[in-house]
Order: structure tokens, then C-alpha cells, then sequence
């Protein structure tokens, strides 16, 4: 236990630190892994961006209309099926009230 509760235990065995593997055990050579991937592409690729134009905003602002629409339809179907359930479970409580006075 340590001598005074301000300081903190040290730990009881010292942590044992492998060096890495000089021979490889799989048999797969000296360049494992491949230093780019996996891919065979070994050179740059260039991504091309530009601003986007009037055209270009319409559609992208249509686009964001259609899946605001879609969803605020999938809300709206979802809270209107609750109401059948809920009108089952009301007619289904007044059915057990007219019940229990019986």
C-alpha cells in the first residue's frame, strides 16, 4: 500500500516492451504490407471542384425540397396512424368502465 494517500501506487511488475518481428512468419517477403494499400493504383488522382452555378443551386435546393417533403410525409403518417390505436384504447377503457359498474 502506498505511504501517504497523495501518492499514487507504483505498479508491482514493469510492463514487458517485444520488439517487432524481424523474420516474417507468414512468408509473404519484405514488402508486407503493400506501402499504397491494396490497390494496384500507385499514382495521384485529382478531385476537380468548382463553384456551383444557378442551375446547379436549383437542382440542389430541389432535391433538398423533395426529402424535406418525403420526410414531413413519413411524420405526418406516423402520427396519424396513432389515432386509430388511440381510439381503440379509449373505446376499449370506456367498454371495461361500462363493465366494472355491472
Amino acid at each position: 500500500m502506498a505511504k501517504s494517500s497523495n501518492q499514487p501506487e507504483r505498479p508491482r511488475a514493469e510492463p514487458e516492451i517485444l520488439p517487432p518481428e524481424r523474420g516474417n512468419s507468414r512468408g509473404r517477403g519484405p514488402n508486407w504490407p503493400p506501402p499504397y494499400g491494396f490497390t494496384q493504383a500507385r499514382s495521384t488522382h485529382r478531385v476537380y471542384v468548382s463553384r456551383i452555378g444557378p442551375f446547379g443551386f436549383a437542382l440542389l435546393m430541389l432535391v433538398v425540397g423533395l426529402l424535406g417533403g418525403v420526410l414531413l410525409l413519413a411524420l405526418i403518417g406516423a402520427a396519424l396512424i396513432w389515432i386509430p390505436i388511440v381510439a381503440v384504447l379509449v373505446i376499449i377503457a370506456a367498454i371495461s368502465g361500462v363493465f366494472r359498474r355491472l
